[in-house]
């Protein structure tokens, strides 16, 4: 068992604080952003540098503004039918995985019609570049003792000052090993050959929404939502439902058609 005590601070410079969680996103965008010029240079990608780097600027948007967005409809939908200006009040926190990925989504396909590619051709190339970011949010998530697990009595428990004395999962350890490292090096390997479309997209879909669900039985519920049924079912779990069965679906579609495949990372 261990007390967490990590000073979610950074560097402080007299007012100006800087937080490691704030510091893992600027990592998992500049590690995307250095995988992504690794996949335009290879033959025939293309794709160019500057591509990715307005890829990775306009995704960062995508992030921030739908996982901002979805934190807020999905999990505090009621405070923000009392108070809609709250939507904007970032400063407090709040951000949504799943959120975040509509919001990629529609930034990708609006990237895409600006420069002549299709949606799946956005996101099978930046689908390989996602994980790293996922798994550094997950760090951050646990050096700010925040998404804390369920009490357990395994040796590996981890007291959360914030969630009382009994030693928890770190599950956010749990998720930066599976939708960081695992999902990474799947999707790496997967989409290091030519793939038919959409099926790196349907890959990426259906993992993490099988990652995301299996953390989420020693995840500890949001307090203000708890269980929405069974005594089990959580609202990740509920909203990762729909990626499972949207990445099954492309990959049987993809496998169908065997349609145009996509260039190798």
């Amino acid at each position: 068992m261990w007390v967490h005590d990590i000073d979610p601070i950074a560097v402080a410079l007299g007012p100006l604080k800087i937080h490691w969680y704030g510091l893992m996103y600027l990592i998992g965008f500049a590690a995307a952003w250095w995988l992504g010029v690794r996949r335009a240079r290879r033959a025939g990608s293309g794709w160019s540098e500057e591509q990715i780097s307005d890829i990775i600027f306009w995704g960062a948007m995508g992030v921030v503004l739908g996982g901002r967005a979805g934190y807020v409809l999905f999990y505090n939908f009621d405070k923000f039918i009392a108070d809609p200006l709250w939507l904007f009040a970032v400063w407090e926190g709040g951000m949504s995985f799943h959120g975040g990925l509509l919001g990629v989504i529609v930034v990708m396909y609006l990237f895409g019609r600006q420069h002549k590619k299709t949606l799946f051709q956005m996101t099978d190339f930046i689908a390989p570049l996602i994980p790293v970011g996922l798994g550094a949010g997950r760090i951050g998530n646990f050096i700010g003792g925040e998404l804390w697990g369920r009490v357990t009595d395994q040796p590996w428990g981890v007291v959360f000052p914030r969630a009382g004395e009994l030693p928890r999962h770190p599950s956010q350890l749990y998720e930066f090993a599976l939708e960081g490292v695992v999902l990474f090096v799947l999707l790496w390997w997967f989409s290091s050959k030519p793939r038919p479309r959409m099926a790196v997209s349907g890959l990426f879909l259906l993992l993490y929404g099988v990652f995301r669900s299996m953390v989420e039985f020693v995840r500890e519920p949001d307090a203000h939502i708890q269980f929405l049924a069974f005594d089990w079912l959580t609202m990740g779990q509920l909203l990762s439902l729909p990626m499972i069965m949207v990445g099954m679906l492309l990959l049987f579609c993809a496998k169908r058609s065997g349609g145009v495949k996509g260039a190798a990372s």
